[in-house]
């Protein structure tokens, strides 16, 4: 089984797909918004063309409305996994959300438990005072966290300053539980064996591909995709109302700000998130690192991949 992994914008998809077309391979993404039924444009799903030619898995699972959960992904994941090995495919994983790769790759840590009293008292707190008011406050307690959480990300801002109440103790260093193979995983570890493949550019290089993306999903449409979302009968989860390109859009069609302005919070939080998704891959262990040069073809990145994948079995 192979996991291509990069920070978002890095071509992970792409070589996946073509891998996957060589290798007669399906593919589960790791997304943990791409598991949304009609956030596509937002979320750079793979195209329609790009489905029919190559099965698919953990994308369009639940609705908007809908919370999703580590927990979710990785039960699931699991279960599309023996499904792929009973068709005699080979499979091929590819995606930027950190904890599910983890989950994916170790299984899930143990975690601190929940307690609905406090969870109750930090949601009306952020309805009064605001998502980043208590993610200042979550930076102070722990800063390892708070540069992995995204301030409009209310659901997982409050779980991590509930997980400091219950034990005094950062959700960062039960993360950490990941770090090496000898501590507290859980029991349900999946024992599966992966060949990890990280796609790595320059910086700038990264910055300008995600400028390129975040100009193309607002050609392709996602105001329009935003606005239809709006109108559903069921509200957007707080999971799906914080994704990025989501939450900027939503706040421009309240008038919280103009489409400019958006846009450029848009590429902003993106770069916040690849740079926190780069923090998070230097914990991984094993990772085959390809460096991608600019303008390199994805023909090229396919055997460079395909060698390398040789070598690693030779």
């Amino acid at each position: 089984m192979i996991l291509i992994l990069g920070v978002t914008a890095s071509g992970k998809g792409r070589l996946a797909f073509d891998l996957a077309q060589n290798l007669n391979a399906e593919i589960i993404s790791i997304d943990s918004m791409k598991v949304y039924r009609r956030m596509d444009i937002g979320t750079a799903k793979p195209s329609k063309e790009a489905r029919e030619k190559i099965k698919y898995h953990m994308l369009d699972i639940v609705e908007p409305s809908d919370s999703f959960s580590v927990g979710a992904f990785y039960e699931q994941a699991i279960e599309a996994i023996s499904r792929i090995k009973a068709r005699d495919k080979k499979i091929i994983a590819s995606g930027g959300t950190a904890l599910y790769i983890k989950a994916l790759l170790y299984g899930l840590f143990d975690d601190a438990g929940t307690d609905e009293s406090i969870r109750k008292e930090l949601r009306g707190r952020i309805e009064n005072e605001g998502s980043a008011r208590l993610h200042m406050e979550l930076s102070e307690i722990d800063a390892i966290a708070a540069e992995r959480i995204n301030p409009n990300d209310a659901k997982r801002i409050i779980r991590a300053l509930e997980v400091y109440k219950i034990t005094g103790k950062p959700i960062s260093s039960f993360q950490k539980q990941w770090e090496t193979h000898g501590t507290k995983f859980s029991a349900r570890q999946n024992n599966q064996s992966w060949t990890i493949i990280g796609l790595r550019r320059d910086k700038a290089e990264e910055s300008g591909r995600i400028n390129q993306r975040v100009k193309k999903i607002i050609h392709n449409g996602l105001v329009d995709e935003v606005e239809s979302l709006l109108r559903e009968e069921k509200p957007l989860s707080r999971q799906a109302r914080c994704a990025i390109g989501y939450s900027e859009i939503i706040d421009y069609l309240e008038g919280k700000t103009n489409l400019e302005e958006a846009v450029e919070l848009i590429k902003k939080n993106t770069r916040k998130l690849a740079k926190g998704q780069r923090t998070w891959f230097k914990t991984f262990r094993d990772v085959h690192w390809l460096d991608i040069e600019p303008e390199e073809p994805h023909e090229n990145i396919l055997q460079r991949t395909q060698a390398l994948l040789e070598n690693i079995t030779s």
